[in-house]
C-alpha cells in the first residue's frame, strides 16, 4: 500500500502515526514537511480530502500564527494556505495520504481509518496509552 506521511520528527504526535503506520506492516514515504513542504495544489488537495477548512489545517501553537496576524476572519484561505507555504511551521501535522483516504492524524490514532487491518500485534503511544491491542485490532 502507498502510504505518504507529512512528518515532523520533533512531534510526539508524528511519530505515534508513523509507528502506527509501520506496526500496520507498511513502510511510507516520510516527507519532512519543513524541509520539503507540499507544493500548493498538494496541500489544498490534502485538505479538501481530509474534509478540513484552511483554519482547521493551520498549526498555532509553537509558530507565528499570532505574529503574523493570521487569526483575523478578514484573511482568504488563498492568504492562509501563502502563509502556509511560506511557514511551513504553520501546517498542521501529520498528514497522512493513503488509497483509503486523506487525514490530519490528531490524535495520532485517527490514521488508522485509512490504513488496513493488517497491524502486526500490538500498540500503544510513546506516553503508554494502548491503541492496538494484542489481537491486533483498534482499541476503543
Amino acid at each position: 500500500m502507498d502510504v505518504t506521511i507529512y512528518h515532523n520528527p520533533a512531534c510526539g504526535t508524528s511519530r505515534n502515526t508513523l509507528a502506527m503506520i509501520r506496526n500496520a506492516g507498511i513502510e511510507p514515504t516520510v516527507v519532512d514537511y519543513l524541509k520539503t513542504p507540499p507544493s500548493r495544489s498538494e496541500l489544498v488537495r490534502m485538505i479538501a480530502d481530509a474534509g478540513l477548512t484552511v483554519r482547521q489545517a493551520i498549526r498555532e501553537k509553537g509558530t507565528p500564527y499570532a505574529e503574523l496576524g493570521l487569526a483575523d476572519p478578514a484573511l482568504s484561505d488563498d492568504f492562509l494556505v501563502d502563509a502556509m507555504l511560506e511557514n511551513p511551521i504553520l501546517i498542521n501535522r501529520p498528514f497522512v495520504v493513503s488509497p483509503l483516504g486523506t487525514r490530519l492524524a490528531r490524535p495520532s490514532e485517527l490514521v488508522l481509518d485509512i490504513l488496513p487491518d493488517s497491524h502486526k500485534g500490538p500498540f500503544s503511544k510513546e506516553d503508554g496509552e494502548p491503541v492496538i491491542g494484542a489481537d491486533g485490532k483498534r482499541l476503543s
